[in-house]
């Protein structure tokens, strides 16, 4: 999710923001089963998402680049609403903030002092992206089974659940998320993209439904800080 600018800084390139926000659309408290089944699961999940109008969270993350053998740690809060409102905060390593009502994306750099503003990307309105608009139906968009059939609930007490989309993209080919097993709590999140790297993400704090209002979906640049369209 976390988009860093390199080079000309009138370039702005996004990596799968979208996709890290499709992976909070279990964060929501539905009934508690003691020896889960697949089925019972995916309802479950469905039905709750069904019900979510706006999501907020705490998260930590870890990017892992294979190529370059390379581990790189953030944190942070973020923000969603129905009709593909976003808002993440990054505040480490360095702050930077990703705003987006819907239609138009704002990326803030303030250690560039300069604002990156575009037209939302595709993929924030499909099922990669805004899972508010579109994931209430995990089996028509994904193959879903557990990680491990013979033993659904982990040492930690998660169910975890191996999502292969039906329809794969290069920032998503593969999503493992991590629930707590007596209220399906999302813990934890696994992006993989199609060139091996992955993008782990732990959530806590979270929050469903608390009337988060339109106005923090946009974003007023600071005072003297450059606008500078997204190419």
């Amino acid at each position: 999710m976390r988009i860093v600018l390199k080079g000309n800084p009138r370039r702005v390139s996004l990596p799968p923001a979208g996709v890290l926000l499709a992976v909070l659309i279990l964060a929501a408290v539905v009934p508690a089963w003691a020896q889960p089944k697949l089925d019972d699961v995916i309802q479950g999940v469905e039905a709750a998402y069904g019900k979510m109008n706006d999501l907020r969270a705490d998260f930590t993350q870890t990017a892992f680049n294979k190529s370059l053998g390379q581990n790189i740690a953030a944190q942070g809060t973020v923000f969603l609403k129905k009709g593909g409102k976003l808002r993440w905060e990054y505040s480490q390593p360095t702050a930077q903030e990703i705003v987006s009502d819907g239609k138009k994306l704002w990326v803030y750099t303030p250690s560039l002092n300069q604002v990156n503003v575009g037209e939302a990307p595709e993929v924030l309105s499909g099922p990669a992206g805004s899972f508010l608009a579109g994931l209430g139906k995990l089996r028509e968009h994904f193959t879903v089974r557990f990680m491990n059939p013979a033993q659904p609930v982990d040492s930690q007490g998660n169910v975890v659940l191996d999502l292969t989309p039906k329809h794969p993209l290069p920032t998503l080919t593969r999503l493992v998320l991590a629930l707590d097993a007596k209220d399906y709590q999302l813990r934890k999140a696994v992006v993989h993209d199609q060139f091996e790297n992955t993008v782990t993400m732990q959530f806590s704090r979270v929050a469903v439904n608390t009337n988060l209002p339109d106005s923090q979906f946009t974003f007023t640049p600071p005072k003297g800080v450059a606008t500078v369209p997204m190419k």
